[in-house]
């Protein structure tokens, strides 16, 4: 007896199948035997034979179609076989050894074909687990809802079955074999990708190469035309392989070339790699027949000295495989965009037997552009139109051009295009032809109305710099010093021209050293020169993109030249060029489609160092002003985030002579505001020391101090080296009330430090400076940290007093933060002195100061401290539960901080997992910065 569902819903006996008789009976076998040995509720049985709209009477006939099987199995002896269709209350259960079942017989057959070792011993069970299928699955029943399902689940299986057939094949060499069993399946099923993929590379295994091509070709374009889809990544890989010339039987071998030019080093996608290899070295057409020049071919040679680029080349050759493919490689003067392009299309020659047009469109030349009607004439007459027959006109002859592609497999290279629609009269008409297009503009027009695919083109990481620089000079001169030459890439920033420039410098003085240039450009005021030779060099390229811009945006790349930090915002450009943001972005979006900034983030963009010295002499007049108006905006801008990020405080300065703010930006919210101050830390250290060099005293402390909230809230993360600073420049304008503020927050954040000896020797001078300064809020400030120091060195009724004189002078201004952040210091010292009681009053009395809106970390302390002192008192419910509102304010505010002293007081009265789980998370966040 067999039970068969690879096929015909059956059961086949000795004395032939047993008359099932209608649909619905062999829905309900079926749905019984892929649940075999499980009970099957007649609900799921009720699905599996109507779907969502069952009959009145659906149980009873249900009832009927079991009662003339069971008659069936047991007129056929199933009981002898162990088979046995059984009632359980509100289900039925098919007992049936799974020997007698075909689809697990296959799959048991899958199992042991995974384990040979053998490829044609994997090839003999594949065949075995394939004749078992005898037609669709579940074939003669009603295949809906749940039956439809398991169907599909089981052709899948039959469909994975054969790929796993033909690699097996592969494996023994066979590919035409490999290509016959595919073949019929990728027929029958011509939108499976990967069915597709697998023949496409068995065909040019087997050495079908434009029978290969062509399914991919067919492939695509019925993606296209059914669903409107470009190639997945399988078929797009195979179509890379080929392309590339990847390795088949016969081919070189390992680290030669095959016919296509294409390195054995390299990697098949297809077979699971990541990215594609370099092209190798070319094999002359005297030795390679297959690698002669096309009949119309206009590409210029390969480029020498290529180096890297792997994940760009494999990109390149993705996108290739869309439907009349618009690749768009683009990038800042000088990164080698043009030297990729013709790389990749020299790379396989094979892969367009029409040919390969070439037209440099010198978009960004000082000779100016070519006219459309010369470069369309070129094209023409490259592919056999007699002269006379070439209209004049530019639309007549692009007509022609497109009509004459429109069935040939070509590649059209399109370099230095300027913008989109230069292009545009230039596509060809075929669908199976690929244009490759190089600009320094981003052309996003061109991806609008062309769908062109872009792969961006950046700097080279410092190996591919090094090796580029060793295909010069020479892997000798490289390797005697290895770390010169790693710092010389770093100082022409990853620009392969700057690279060969530097390179040509060094090939033609063989006595230079390699650290003595490096020692050369380092200095910026030389680098630029030294970057130009003969008529080539980065100031030339970049002088030629910079022409091709409008007057606002020039003035804004010359400013920018003079930004002393790392990043910039449209606020910040709005500031240093005298505009408002909003023209500021509209320029940024303008350079960035220029290649002459990069958008890291969302309003977030970055010069590279060669552009910012270029930037730089567009304008050097312009550096000290343009220097003040970029401090003055980060001054105000600070304000504005200290002031959101901790409402209510007392600004820590008065505002310095000649300040003009511009362009300062609102913050929402605290989240904002200290999202700024953190993201803009580099920078406003950067600033600072700017500001410091050109002896810009005032602004450099007021930038430093007004970081305080992001300080406090990260107290441990390296602020004292920059707090130092602003202590120098407050002594260098010898101004005793920015002495104070500074020695107050630079002390603090050492006593944070454990550099309490330190501390306190800059804390003890604090008060008075600023007394002398009649500054009694930064008195006021200077003694509550001067009083932590002291309480830590065990002066505890010292630090009392000044606390306590703190509380006073606080109120005597009507300041409540300071009144606060004194009283929170004073109910601490209370309770280390053992009166819970006055710490308990002071903690209150803080807490009634302030909203609850309102200084989250404040409040977290102050109810630390009120829940101790409830501990303390002896009233341990209380105490706990406002330890642990505590904690849960210090976490919602993401004062980690805060949280950790708040559990670590709770751990002590309480052994709850709770409070150990939210110690260690909150520990783990502090440890690692938050």
């Amino acid at each position: 007896m067999e039970f068969r569902l690879l096929g015909t819903v059956s059961v086949d006996t000795r004395t032939g199948p047993l008359p099932l008789g209608p649909a619905k009976r062999r829905s309900l076998l079926a749905a019984l035997l892929l649940s075999a040995n499980t009970p099957v509720p007649v609900a799921r049985l009720t699905d599996s034979l109507w779907g969502e709209e069952p009959p009145p009477r659906a149980r009873g006939v249900i009832q009927g179609h079991v009662s003339r099987l069971r008659a069936l199995l047991t007129g056929a002896e199933a009981q002898a076989y162990g088979v046995e269709l059984v009632t359980l209350g509100d289900a039925y259960v098919l007992r049936v050894p799974e020997t007698l079942l075909d689809y697990q017989r296959f799959e048991e057959l899958l199992m042991l074909a995974r384990q040979q070792r053998s490829a044609a011993d994997t090839v003999r069970m594949l065949d075995d687990a394939l004749s078992l299928w005898q037609g669709p699955a579940l074939g003669g029943t009603f295949t809906e809802g749940p039956l439809q399902a398991a169907a599909h689940t089981l052709e899948e299986s039959r469909l994975a079955t054969v790929e796993e057939l033909a690699r097996a094949y592969a494996d023994l060499g066979e590919h035409h074999r490999a290509a016959s069993v595919l073949r019929a399946e990728a027929v029958a099923h011509p939108m499976r990708e990967s069915l597709a993929a697998a023949l496409i590379l068995a065909l040019y295994r087997a050495g079908r190469q434009s029978e290969a091509l062509d399914w991919f070709h067919r492939t695509r374009r019925l993606l296209a035309d059914e669903l409107g889809i470009d190639p997945g990544h399988e078929l797009a890989d195979a179509y890379a392989l080929i392309l590339r010339g990847g390795p088949r039987p016969g081919a070189a071998p390992a680290g030669g070339t095959d016919a296509a030019g294409a390195s054995r080093a390299g990697t098949d996608p297809a077979e699971g790699a990541g990215t594609t290899a370099p092209p190798g070295p070319r094999v002359p057409a005297a030795h390679n027949p297959s690698a002669a020049p096309h009949p119309t071919d206009l590409l210029p040679r390969a480029p020498r000295g290529f180096h890297g680029r792997n994940a760009e080349l494999a990109a390149l050759t993705r996108a290739a495989a869309g439907e009349a493919p618009v690749c768009l490689v683009t990038g800042p003067a000088g990164v080698g965009k043009t030297s990729l392009a013709l790389q990749w299309a020299h790379h396989n020659p094979a892969a367009f037997p029409d040919g390969r047009l070439f037209a440099d469109l010198r978009g960004f030349s000082e000779t100016g552009e070519p006219a459309l009607i010369d470069v369309l004439r070129e094209f023409l007459l490259a592919l056999g139109v007699a002269p006379r027959r070439v209209p004049e006109s530019v639309s007549a002859a692009a007509a022609l051009f497109r009509s004459l592609t429109d069935r040939r497999r070509l590649l059209v290279v399109l370099d230095n295009a300027r913008d989109s629609a230069t292009v545009r009269a230039l596509l060809p008409g075929g669908t199976d032809c690929v244009t490759l297009v190089t600009s320094r503009n981003r052309l996003e027009g061109l991806i609008a109305s062309d769908a062109a695919r872009p792969v961006p083109l950046g700097i080279l990481e410092p190996q591919d710099g090094t090796a580029l620089l060793a295909g010069v000079l020479g892997e000798e001169r490289i390797l005697a010093e290895p770390v010169a030459a790693r710092r010389l890439a770093e100082l022409c920033g990853g620009l392969p021209l700057a690279l060969r420039v530097t390179a040509a410098r060094l090939a033609g003085r063989p006595q230079w050293t390699l650290a003595g240039l490096a020692d050369e450009l380092a200095d910026e005021r030389g680098r630029l020169t030294f970057l130009d030779v003969d008529d080539t060099g980065v100031s030339a390229a970049l002088r030629l993109t910079v022409q091709q811009l409008p007057a606002d945006a020039v003035r804004q790349l010359a400013r920018l030249g003079h930004h002393p930090g790392g990043h910039f915002d449209p606020y910040t450009c709005a500031a240093l060029a005298g505009t408002d943001p909003a023209a500021a972005a509209a320029a940024l979006e303008r350079l960035g489609s220029a290649h002459l900034v990069t958008e890291t983030a969302p309003g977030r963009w970055v010069l590279h160092d060669l552009v910012r010295l270029y930037a730089r002499g567009l304008d050097p007049a312009s550096g000290a002003e343009a220097l003040v108006d970029v401090l003055d905006h980060y001054i105000a801008t600070a304000l504005a985030a200290a002031d959101t990020a901790e409402p209510g405080g007392e600004p820590c300065f008065v505002l310095p002579e000649g300040y003009r703010p511009a362009a300062v930006r609102d913050f929402a919210d605290r989240a904002a505001a200290m999202h700024w101050l953190a993201t803009e830390r580099d920078d406003l250290a950067r600033a600072a020391v700017a500001a410091r060099g050109a002896g810009l005293h005032d602004r450099a402390w007021r930038i430093i101090l007004l970081q305080w909230p992001q300080v406090v809230w990260r107290v441990r993360d390296s602020w004292a080296p920059l707090l130092e600073l602003a202590l120098d420049s407050a002594r260098a304008k010898q101004d005793l009330y920015a002495e104070s503020r500074v020695l107050n927050l630079l002390g603090w954040v050492l006593t944070e430090e454990g550099r309490t000896a330190e501390a306190l020797t800059l804390l003890e001078r604090s008060p008075g400076l600023a007394q002398q300064a009649g500054d009694r809020l930064g008195e006021a400030t200077a003694l509550i940290n001067l009083a932590v120091v002291q309480a830590g060195q065990g002066e505890l009724d010292r630090a009392l007093e000044g606390c306590g004189r703190a509380v006073v002078l606080a109120r005597e201004e009507a300041d409540r933060h300071t009144e606060m952040l004194a009283l929170q210091h004073l109910a601490r010292l209370q309770l280390s002195a053992h009166r819970p009681g006055d710490a308990l009053g002071s903690a209150r009395t803080a807490l009634a100061l302030g909203p609850e809106h309102e200084e989250a970390a404040r409040r977290s302390l102050l109810l630390a401290v009120s829940g101790e002192a409830r501990l303390a008192l002896g009233e341990e419910d209380e105490g706990i539960l406002l330890l642990d509102r505590a904690a849960e304010e210090a976490e919602r505010a993401g004062y980690d901080e805060g949280a950790v002293r708040a559990l670590e007081a709770l751990l002590r009265v309480s052994a709850r997992a709770e409070y150990r789980t939210r110690h260690a998370l909150a520990l783990r966040r502090l440890t690692d910065g938050g």
